[in-house]
């Protein structure tokens, strides 16, 4: 039971408003006197809502029931009227018996103790507890905004939220990446109103989610972009191209760079590859800071080989990736030139099927390669050999053998 200097004052006002419950005149009468029937059940309502507590009392008969706010002590209530001010503030019973505090939308300030009192001598009462869960909200300030920071610095972004109760706080990468820690650790989420990156790269580059959460629907989060500033890199697959005369032919180089980096190609000698009929460049942004450069050349001729460069500039800086074309023969195409890197072996068989057709022995088929040969001498020239001259050749050491066995025999007979 409560007990406090509020019930003198809780005592007058009731003796005020209602006659006193026995008349003295009318001698000693027997009466049951009022009591609770159970404990107020404390109430938790989000704010906003309607709050409602409930005091029950037996035997009421014509004692009065009130209702306080214990720390203000403020009546609220006594008995079927409203003695606040306060428009939010209702009152309802049902048979005298179980009675109702009504609340509407409540605030934070609302919260605290409130009692229920019956004019008895002495006064009886109880309390009940009226708690204000408030849903997290995420603080301007000082949780971080946007961030751009260069490759290889620490960064720490924060998050702040209130709400009752305390929020928690969890970060998240956008899309369900990984967040990469130090030491190449990598997790889902990390717990904490501070997610601390070290040594930055751009594999960190995207967006955080910041989600506050207390138990009380609806969660929040506030979506935070870090962005990764590096100077241009450029990878190619490969470096050595060959192509055949009329051959159309694309050229790839893959670039990283952020802010997004100015791509173009260039000849050997510099000049820098337009649109056109001959030359098509284009690019293709895969990710945020990776892009596809590529360069179709749409009919390969003799002054297309030689080197190509594909270029990446941004303000950080600046690089470049080289192409070689050289060469190739086409079966049925011709070719006045092939790269001396591709054989090792300079003396390996060629074959001459027509004037000014030259195609390696392994694209040739039996029947061709029994047809007029050539292959390289030591100066890299042509030798030609038909068919009869090699056969000739081929058993000179068996004729040798043959005279000479001859002359033995002439000599031993004489």
């Amino acid at each position: 039971m409560y007990t406090g200097p509020g019930h003198v004052l809780v005592a007058i006002a009731i003796a005020l408003v209602v006659a006193s419950a026995v008349s003295p005149l009318c001698g000693e009468l027997i009466v049951d006197m009022p009591k609770f029937a159970e404990p107020i059940t404390n109430v938790t309502v989000p704010v906003g809502r309607e709050a409602t507590i409930v005091c029950i009392v037996d035997d009421l008969g014509s004692y009065k029931v009130a209702w306080l706010r214990v720390d203000t002590q403020t009546i609220l209530t006594i008995h079927n009227h409203v003695i606040t001010k306060n428009h939010r503030i209702g009152v309802s019973h049902s048979d005298h018996r179980t009675w109702h505090i009504h609340i509407k939308e409540v605030r934070e300030s609302d919260k605290g103790w409130y009692m229920c009192q019956i004019n008895t001598d002495p006064m009886k009462s109880q309390l009940g507890f009226l708690d204000i869960v408030v849903p997290p909200d995420i603080l301007d300030y000082p949780t971080s905004t946007d961030m751009n920071v260069r490759e290889g610095n620490n960064v720490s972004l924060r998050c702040a939220a209130s709400g009752s109760p305390a929020p928690n706080i969890t970060w998240r990468k956008e899309g369900s990446d990984f967040i990469r820690l130090e030491r190449s650790q990598q997790v889902h989420n990390v717990e904490g109103p501070v997610l601390n990156l070290t040594r930055i790269s751009r594999s960190h580059m995207g967006a955080y989610l910041c989600i506050a959460s207390n138990g009380v629907p609806p969660s929040v989060s506030k979506r935070i972009m870090l962005v990764v500033n590096f100077p241009p890199m450029i990878w190619i697959q490969n470096q050595l191209i060959g192509a055949f005369i009329g051959q159309s032919l694309t050229l790839e180089c893959l670039s990283e760079a952020h802010p997004k980096s100015i791509n173009y190609w260039t000849r050997e000698a510099g000049e820098i590859i337009a649109h056109g009929e001959k030359y098509e460049p284009e690019e293709f942004v895969t990710e945020q800071y990776k892009t596809r450069m590529k360069l179709t050349i749409k009919s390969v001729t003799a002054e297309d080989y030689g080197t190509y460069k594909c270029l990446s500039r941004n303000a950080l800086g600046d690089t470049d990736g080289t192409i070689k074309i050289y060469q190739v023969a086409n079966n049925g195409a011709h070719s006045t030139t092939r790269p001396k890197h591709r054989y090792k072996n300079r003396n390996r068989t060629r074959i001459r099927v027509q004037s000014n057709d030259i195609r390696d022995s392994a694209f040739l088929s039996k029947d061709e390669n029994n047809e007029l040969q050539t292959h390289y001498d030591d100066e890299g020239e042509f030798e030609e050999y038909d068919s009869g001259s090699q056969t000739l050749i081929a058993n000179l050491p068996l004729y040798t053998a043959i005279i000479v066995c001859a002359i033995t025999l002439v000599y031993v007979h004489e």
